[in-house]
């Protein structure tokens, strides 16, 4: 990168690989603590490359790497496996696989399991490994103790008050607040940070097992299936703390509730039970709280176990970007992708298990 343009913090470009190791990466506070000249971020298709001259900028992801003293000489080259990490561990979250299932758990329920950045960057990486992981088949998402988020901890963003809104602090507001999740391989709607999940090609499930109020109500709308114990309560709270339709809630509130209800929710904020929740559409359904996790596991086991991954990325993709396409575009991608399905093992392997009357082994291919 000797004599080119220096990038900017957002710029995307294929990693630097040197002979020199690589040495993990020392953060506090969201702010990086160390000599590096550069800093890269795993991607799904390459890395984000941030060049700076002595200190670096706020932290934007865990598990990111360092290379120190880069020389002349470096090559580029796309790098896809995770080894390549020094992987950080997650603080504010619990992640597990088990049967081809990973439960993402917000993890702070002394604060209601309250959103932080960390745990915004825990809950990313979390997806980020069990997409890649082949060995998981559908996500769960849930929180710990009696809550599933309270929204934004407001201790998180005290650093707030001492901006000057009328100078450029706004975009560090901005930079901080809205940090971009690096998803290269997404279309734009849904490669932000809190809209990402419909990007992630693996089913998401959201175990609600108690009040999902604000920033924690806007996040399970990205989730592909909303399942909720009688104990779920939700409420948008955005209005009544001086507040907007925060992360896209305007577009896809409305999408899964229609625009009446939604209308309701976000300009009153007023706070719904789970049999509300599930009558206006925002739940896929309701359990009793103490067999939420089993109710929803075994619904995550029989899509792990009896449904073709390939299916399942497919058609996950062809319905979210159907709500950007017209009757025709949707069946013009439909008869696409029918035919790339009947040349895929799992076709094969779905219609020899039918006929044999067996299980399936689906692979994914």
């Amino acid at each position: 990168m000797h004599g080119r343009k220096r990038p900017s913090r957002t710029s995307v470009g294929t990693a630097f690989r040197s002979d020199e190791p690589l040495a993990p990466i020392c953060y506090y506070k969201r702010r990086l603590l160390c000599d590096c000249k550069r800093v890269a971020r795993p991607g799904n298709s390459g890395w984000w490359v941030n060049e700076r001259s002595e200190s670096c900028t706020l932290l934007k992801w865990s598990g990111l790497v360092v290379a120190r003293r880069p020389t002349r000489n470096m090559k580029f080259a796309h790098i896809r496996s995770q080894s390549w990490c020094s992987k950080m561990p997650f603080t504010e979250v619990l992640y597990d696989v088990s049967e081809q299932i990973a439960t993402v758990t917000l993890n702070r329920p002394d604060r209601l399991n309250a959103w932080t950045s960390t745990m915004g960057h825990e809950v990313l990486d979390a997806m980020q490994q069990a997409e890649r992981d082949e060995n998981v088949r559908v996500i769960v998402l849930t929180g710990a103790g009696r809550g599933f988020c309270a929204g934004a901890d407001l201790d998180d963003l005290a650093w707030i008050k001492d901006l000057d809104f009328s100078t450029g602090d706004v975009d560090e507001l901005k930079a901080r607040m809205f940090p971009d999740p690096g998803r290269t391989d997404a279309r734009p709607d849904f490669a932000t940070m809190h809209t990402y999940f419909p990007s992630i090609d693996k089913p998401i499930i959201a175990a609600i097992n108690g009040p999902s109020v604000g920033l924690g109500m806007v996040f399970p709308l990205y989730c592909d299936v909303r399942i909720g114990s009688d104990r779920a309560k939700f409420s948008s709270a955005f209005s009544r703390r001086g507040l907007i339709a925060e992360y896209g809630m305007a577009w896809m509130l409305p999408k899964l509730i229609g625009l009446p209800n939604a209308m309701d929710l976000l300009v009153s904020a007023r706070l719904i039970d789970a049999e509300e929740a599930l009558a206006m559409g925002l739940l896929n359904r309701i359990v009793p709280h103490d067999s939420l996790m089993d109710t929803v596991r075994e619904y995550a086991k029989d899509l792990a176990t009896n449904v073709s991954p390939r299916s399942m990325a497919v058609i996950k993709r062809q319905m979210y970007s159907g709500l950007f396409q017209t009757l025709r575009e949707s069946v013009d991608l439909a008869s696409e992708e029918m035919v790339a399905s009947m040349g895929s093992a799992d076709f094969r392997e779905g219609v020899a298990h039918f006929l044999e009357k067996r299980p399936p082994k689906f692979t994914g291919e």
